[in-house]
């Protein structure tokens, strides 16, 4: 497994992805540096609590709630290593659709998990305003986005739209718990039928559909299409609960 994270830079002093902390383990003892478990095991030890943001005067944000994380053994991640499903401590994949692969199945999983433990209505909620985004509407997005995908190398006429035109998957958004479960359903089915379609094409230099788009090209705005969408669920989720963690 590769880049597990989307919103903090990896720098000297942070872990690596989850996939590769065994690695940064070993590498970090060679140079003789302690990376034995910071002493703070929490960001904030209470994820209730709230904290007036500087923004406020300016009217952006009111009150926020606190930061916080699961993770004990590295404060930047999501969870701890044994806890974090992103996590595998065999080789990394070989070969270049294998790593384009790997990656985005990455951030599949960790737009899903900054969607746990949370209600239809602080699914549904715009956390970051003036932007109308959602985690439920991320997840209905990128339901969308793999049904185009599949339009974009089709033959066949264009599937239509699942929630509506333009920004409908973002703005037609209710709190409610049949509307959370169908969205996770969609995007589930539409993963897998584009995983499906791709499967039938493993050169990566051929060229699809009427846009003439190679393979290489499409998993590659595959990964950055949920790379930037997993961005913006970290500023939403922190909003909502002050869950923090690559």
């Amino acid at each position: 497994m590769q880049f597990a994270g989307s919103a903090n830079l990896l720098s000297k002093d942070r872990p690596y992805p989850p996939t590769s902390q065994s690695t940064y383990r070993r590498s970090r003892q060679s140079e003789n540096v302690d990376v034995s478990p910071p002493t703070p095991a929490r960001i904030s030890d209470s994820p209730t609590s709230t904290h007036r943001s500087p923004w406020s005067k300016m009217g952006c944000m009111t009150d926020q709630p606190a930061r916080w994380t699961k993770a004990t053994t590295y404060l930047d991640m999501w969870a701890d290593p044994n806890e974090d499903p992103r996590n595998r401590e065999d080789v990394s994949a070989d070969g270049e659709l294998a790593t384009l692969q790997d990656y985005l199945v990455s951030y599949r999983m960790t737009l899903l998990m900054k969607c746990e433990d949370l209600d239809a209505e602080q699914l549904a909620r715009r956390s970051v305003p003036p932007s109308t985004l959602s985690l439920l509407g991320l997840l209905r997005h990128l339901a969308e986005a793999e049904r185009d995908w599949r339009n974009w190398i089709s033959e066949d006429e264009p599937l239509p739209k699942l929630y509506g035109d333009r920004d409908a998957d973002f703005d037609n958004i209710v709190g409610d718990q049949d509307e959370v479960n169908a969205a996770y359903s969609f995007l589930a089915v539409e993963q897998a039928a584009t995983d499906a379609v791709l499967a039938e094409h493993l050169d990566l230099s051929e060229r699809l559909g009427s846009i003439n788009i190679a393979v290489r090209e499409l998993m590659v705005h595959r990964i950055e299409e949920y790379a930037r969408h997993c961005g913006h669920a970290d500023l939403l989720r922190e909003c909502i609960d002050g869950r923090v963690g690559q």
